[in-house]
């Protein structure tokens, strides 16, 4: 049944997922901007109503008249002191306003839990769907990992490394395990989470079909270009460092790849499956799979220093075999 689905974080790399998504199956979408001239403009076929997270105020007119509402903002990438709890006043003045706007659910994408202490960053994303559960609206917190897309931090981070490095520099957090999962998959599991059954707030992981080491996924990635990097492990490298090395490599934004790399120093793995089948989805495809479907994506978007690295790369890494 169509529905009035109000979305936050239209913009942003699983909101501009999301939304054909939605509107594929029928369902009247509505995105949150804080400019909505520049919105109009920019995509004039979407239905856009000014609003800002920071002003709760403006909340309730443009959240009147839906049904559901999505929750995909984060305040991590502003880079200033205090987003973590900023982040806490956002969800919690969200959840007031959807109440009192007759929102009969929201859904929340966040992070996995980590097996160890949480980074700030992974904190916050728990944190935030506490809040949002703690709420007068039913919430589903859906918790994901690495998500593998063209526009993810991560998997920029990831794929960058694999494509453009001969040889990598293996630091001991390396060894921690993740469940890589691809963004068409998460986008399926917000889209179920309009209609799965639940009797309440609620939460459940989203995990990809395999927990590999961080040494395994780029050493799989490489493999979906033929390549086989030569691994040189320094145990001694922390997150912190990494984050610099990061940043001399890859495109991602230096500040939100700090957080993300920080967060690596222990499992961030499943707890509570089982989302795939209580919603009626597939079971979600392998690593390969994602990685070649977003290397297709943005196949395009290369130009410059970046191809002429990986070009170079391509040349001097040892080719991998079909016995690995």
């Amino acid at each position: 049944m169509a529905q009035r689905v109000f979305l936050s974080g239209a913009t942003g790399f699983i909101g501009r997922h999301l939304l054909p998504a939605l509107e594929r199956e029928g369902h009247e979408v509505r995105c949150l901007t804080r400019s909505l001239a520049s919105a109009q403009r920019r995509w004039p076929g979407q239905n856009w109503v000014a609003g800002d997270l920071g002003d709760p105020t403006t909340l309730p007119a443009a959240l009147a008249g839906c049904d559901v509402a999505y929750y995909l903002v984060h305040a991590m990438g502003s880079h200033q002191p205090g987003w973590a709890d900023e982040e806490r006043r956002w969800a919690r003045d969200f959840a007031e306003a959807a109440h009192a706007a007759g929102v009969q659910r929201i859904v929340y994408l966040g992070g996995v839990a980590p097996q160890g202490d949480p980074s700030e960053h992974l904190q916050a994303r728990l944190n935030t769907g506490e809040v949002l559960r703690a709420g007068p609206v039913p919430c589903l917190e859906l918790r994901a990992g690495m998500i593998i897309g063209a526009g993810s931090t991560s998997w920029t981070i990831v794929r960058d490394l694999a494509a453009r490095l001969p040889a990598m520099v293996l630091p001991a957090w390396l060894a921690h395990r993740s469940q890589p999962v691809a963004v068409e998959e998460v986008v399926a599991a917000l889209v179920a989470g309009l209609r799965v059954d639940m009797a309440g707030s609620t939460w459940w992981d989203i995990p990809g079909p395999e927990a590999l080491s961080g040494t395994e996924i780029l050493l799989r990635v490489a493999g979906v270009l033929g390549r086989k990097p030569i691994l040189l492990k320094v145990p001694l490298v922390t997150p912190k460092l990494s984050a610099h090395w990061i940043r001399l490599v890859t495109r991602a934004d230096y500040g939100v790849a700090r957080e993300l790399v920080a967060g690596l120093t222990s499992d961030l793995v499943a707890t509570r499956p089982g989302y795939w089948e209580a919603a009626g989805l597939a079971p979600p495809m392998s690593l390969e799979s994602a990685a070649r479907r977003a290397f297709a994506e943005e196949a395009d978007s290369l130009h410059g220093v970046g191809r002429m690295a990986e070009t170079l790369a391509g040349w001097l890494t040892p080719r991998a075999t079909s016995g690995g």
